[in-house]
């Protein structure tokens, strides 16, 4: 062997031993094994349909799908998703190779004491060239490989994020929506306690100008409707507010909100609820698919940061044409052209490569713990929603017997009033109990509604799942949940 090629053989040898290694760290998080939640169902499937019309209001309708067009924060997170796939288009196109023009022409001045030789020397000239550079990465180790990975994941959370606004956003609306029907039905109550405040009073002025009752029985039905007047402007003060929160949430400018009319949404109609409902469904969740990706993600990037130990390999060339004047550049005896491949090994970096590696490890292990944060909160709000569903509506079938005998009570204290048998206090308490427990229903019917699109947005906007796929677990049953 002759002595340049020993001498190769031992720089490479002294090269590969003075580089840079990786440290050995590893990640301390562990992910909760998704058998253990259900949640190795099918991943997040936007539903086909808008599962708000639902409930059946057309203009519920117009306003979730103006939303999701005109509302800012989710245009904020499409302008995201669409900024990360062009992240991961570059990257991907950092593995193709590349070709650019390159061109100079400068005056220069040549030292009569350098490495030129005569006529330059001591003399001045143009020099320039015209020619394309190629360059093309090869990626023996799989970092870019890897890195193309980590975009594509980081694109898909984007996607996903986008995903859960859109959803979280449509949910939203529809609980605005559904307020602005229990204020309605609350004026609707007032309405009706005034009209029938009106009629006591009337009752009341007879009685007092007959000489059966005083002028404090008077004056305290006169309160009494002014009461419920107050309420009621209270009310349309409500209604106004909610209005306000829909024209921001949909993104409508400030003359839209007279457009808004009195919702058609029957409360007294839940949102079908099947009954049984698959933990499967959790891993329909919008956020709980961009978790996952976040833990892809990362898990790339950390492949990513180990390859960049090894070396880099680069194929470069030139081919165009260089000269000394102007009038030589592009004669044909001025080509040049040149190809080979480059190497890059770290050898020294001041613990910048270990550092990143470290950094990619604890990205990692952020991912995983923000992932399993996600699935269990997913869990849990899954879990409050149904119970809430199913408590609300045993809360209705007790409240229902309430409503009723407290309508019965009132007609009864009304006519035994009028007929001069009983006071108007008996009238008044009787009739607080009855504006109660309609105000109660109203409540309980608004909220078991809220509570079904709560449950519905926690399960990722659809009930339903591919028939393919067997239920791993269940989150509960309707005689399960307590």
């Amino acid at each position: 062997m002759s002595p340049g090629r020993i001498g190769g053989v031992v720089l490479a040898a002294m090269v590969m031993a003075g580089c840079v290694s990786a440290p050995d760290v590893e990640p301390q998080e562990t992910a909760i094994p998704v058998a253990e939640l259900g949640l190795d169902g099918p991943v997040y499937v936007a539903p086909t349909e808008g599962w708000w019309r639902e409930l059946g209001d057309p203009q519920l309708d117009a306003l979730v799908e103006q939303s999701l067009v005109q509302n800012p924060g989710l245009g904020a997170a499409l302008a995201r998703v669409r900024g990360a796939w062009e992240q991961s288009l570059a990257a991907a196109a950092r593995t193709r190779p590349q070709l650019e023009l390159e061109t100079y022409l400068d005056r220069q001045h040549a030292s009569a004491n350098y490495i030129y030789p005569p006529p330059f020397a001591g003399s001045s000239f143009w020099a320039g060239s015209f020619g394309v550079n190629f360059a093309w990465h090869l990626d023996f180790w799989g970092r870019q490989a890897a890195l193309i990975d980590q975009a594509g994941e980081s694109a898909r959370a984007a996607g996903m994020d986008a995903a859960a606004a859109s959803l979280a956003l449509s949910g939203s609306v529809a609980q605005t929506y559904v307020d602005l029907q229990r204020t309605a039905e609350l004026q609707r109550v007032a309405d009706r306690a005034r009209a029938q405040r009106a009629r006591v009073l009337d009752i009341a002025q007879r009685r007092v100008t007959a000489g059966i009752d005083t002028p404090v029985e008077l004056r305290s039905a006169e309160a009494a409707l002014a009461q419920v007047d107050l309420e009621r402007e209270q009310l349309r003060l409500a209604r106004k507010l909610l209005v306000h929160a829909l024209a921001e949430l949909s993104g409508s400018p400030a003359n839209a909100q007279a457009a808004v009319v009195t919702p058609t949404i029957d409360l007294e109609q839940a949102l079908p609820l099947p009954a049984t409902l698959p933990a499967d469904l959790l891993a329909h969740r919008p956020d709980v698919a961009a978790a996952q990706a976040r833990i892809a993600a990362t898990q790339a990037g950390w492949d990513a940061a180990r390859a960049a130990f090894y070396p880099n390999i680069d194929l470069l060339g030139f081919v165009g044409v260089m000269g000394i004047s102007v009038d030589k550049i592009f004669q044909s005896d001025s080509q040049a052209w040149q190809i080979g491949p480059a190497l890059h090994l770290p050898i020294f970096d001041a613990g910048r490569l270990r550092a990143n590696y470290r950094q990619s490890v604890a990205e990692f292990d952020a991912a995983v713990a923000g992932y399993n944060q996600v699935v269990l909160r997913a869990l849990r709000e899954s879990m409050d929603q149904l119970t809430r569903v199913l408590s609300i509506g045993r809360q209705l079938d007790e409240q229902g017997r309430s409503l009723a005998a407290a309508e019965e009570a009132y007609r009864f204290a009304v006519q035994r009033y009028e007929a001069g048998i009983s006071s108007y206090l008996t009238v008044l308490n009787a009739e607080t109990q009855l504006l109660n427990a309609q105000r109660q229903r109203t409540d309980l019917l608004a909220d078991r509604m809220q509570a079904s699109i709560s449950l519905l947005v926690a399960l990722g906007g659809r009930f339903d799942y591919p028939a393919t796929v067997a239920p791993a677990a269940m989150v509960g049953t309707r005689e399960k949940i307590q």
